[in-house]
């Protein structure tokens, strides 16, 4: 593990929950003098107390250990504010409506950021009927591919996991569609406004 919760962290999150140095030992059965040591960094927490601090403080264990406190400010959330994970070890495709700390396979994933689509990654639309017919032309070979397609709308998001020797290729509903979204394992996250 490269990432381990540090004294300056737990500090701020006992801090923001407006708890002294006592009642966040009490809350985790351990000394007031053990929360001291944490956060002047002349000791770090077992590992067993992890998760009963981060219970403490109201947060995820993986959140602890990043130092970020997430939290969604905006309860209804906009789909138009997608943002995509996805883990290099399975291939799971991850899509949140807001700031979140994702974790796959043991490792913590970064948001994809979208590029406009280039030459080699032009995503082409063509409407049928209440359709859009979305195509990449991209080699979709083993080890160089589009691993999805998704169409964004504030509504909701539909995707269509590609896989390799197949067709780049997917129908969405055109229903107030506003991105489009193709994702090369080599490249990145590429999008388009409709």
């Amino acid at each position: 593990m490269d990432k381990y919760v540090t004294g300056a962290v737990i500090r701020r999150l006992r801090e923001d929950k407006k708890m002294t140095q006592e009642e966040l030992a009490e809350r985790i059965h351990v000394s007031g003098k053990a929360v001291s040591k944490w956060e002047t960094a002349q000791g770090f927490p077992d590992i067993s107390l992890l998760e009963p601090l981060a219970r403490a403080l109201n947060i995820s264990v993986i959140e602890l250990l990043s130092g970020e406190d997430i939290r969604n400010r905006n309860r209804a959330s906009n789909m138009l504010r997608s943002k995509f994970y996805v883990c290099p070890v399975c291939g799971n495709v991850i899509r949140t409506t807001g700031d979140a700390i994702i974790s796959c396979c043991g490792l913590t994933l970064p948001p994809l950021e979208p590029e406009t689509a280039d030459e080699a990654h032009e995503i082409h639309c063509d409407m049928v009927e209440d359709e859009y017919y979305v195509r990449v032309d991209h080699p979709m070979t083993k080890d160089h591919y589009i691993s999805f397609l998704a169409a964004v709308s504030d509504q909701g998001m539909q995707l269509v996991k590609l896989y390799p020797e197949g067709a780049a290729e997917a129908r969405f509903q055109r229903s107030r569609v506003r991105y489009l979204y193709a994702c090369c394992n080599h490249h990145g996250l590429f999008r388009i406004t409709r």
